[in-house]
């Protein structure tokens, strides 16, 4: 379990719509079928189960993870996330009212914005280790969802990709101190 928030930023597309006189911004904000090269030597991955109750929270719509600009809401009904086959869809009913979000919404629609990210606590992950290569592989299997933003920028050096690099090493070093034991053995007993 990994509970430093950590935000995630996957190449997809939104798009700005008008429906019945409302405006909306939609799109994926995670998608199940991609290996995400994270840092050299490590991937990463969302299971298809990782979103698993995960709804049920209050989660916000923000635009650059910015908690001072809120976009929706899953308790207003202004946000509406789904989970389906390609991953974690949502839609935001835009506040024509807010002039932040009006501009998003102009942005978006445009195509000058159009990525996504999201905020949220690991909760299970299993992790493989390509002996060959030491290519290390994370799956992502159960997460605490706390928002999801409509970025500029896709943020892969935020504060979770720091983690998994910590991980990596970590396991680096330890991998080098156990061949060091089992050389040290080796020689004790002339193996």
């Amino acid at each position: 379990m990994r509970l430093d928030k950590q935000t995630r930023s996957r190449p997809t597309s939104f798009r700005a719509l008008e429906e019945d006189g409302e405006k909306r911004i939609e799109g994926y904000f995670a998608v199940f079928d991609g290996v995400y090269e994270m840092y050299p030597g490590w991937s990463e991955s969302i299971d298809q189960a990782a979103f698993e109750g995960a709804l049920e929270d209050d989660i916000r719509a923000l635009i650059d993870h910015e908690t001072r600009l809120v976009l929706g809401r899953t308790s207003s009904g202004t946000l509406i996330l789904r989970v389906d086959d390609k991953g974690l869809w949502g839609s935001i009913r835009v506040n024509e009212d807010d002039q932040d979000a009006m501009n998003l919404y102009a942005r978006v629609k445009r195509g000058d914005v159009s990525q996504c990210s999201f905020g949220f606590d690991i909760l299970e992950e299993e992790r493989e280790v390509d002996e060959a290569t030491s290519h290390v592989h994370y799956t992502i299997k159960r997460v605490k969802l706390y928002e999801v933003s409509v970025v500029t920028f896709p943020a892969y050096e935020d504060t979770g990709v720091v983690a998994r690099a910590r991980d990596c090493q970590a396991l680096r070093t330890e991998r080098l101190h156990q061949w060091k034991e089992e050389m040290k053995r080796r020689l004790k007993h002339g193996a």
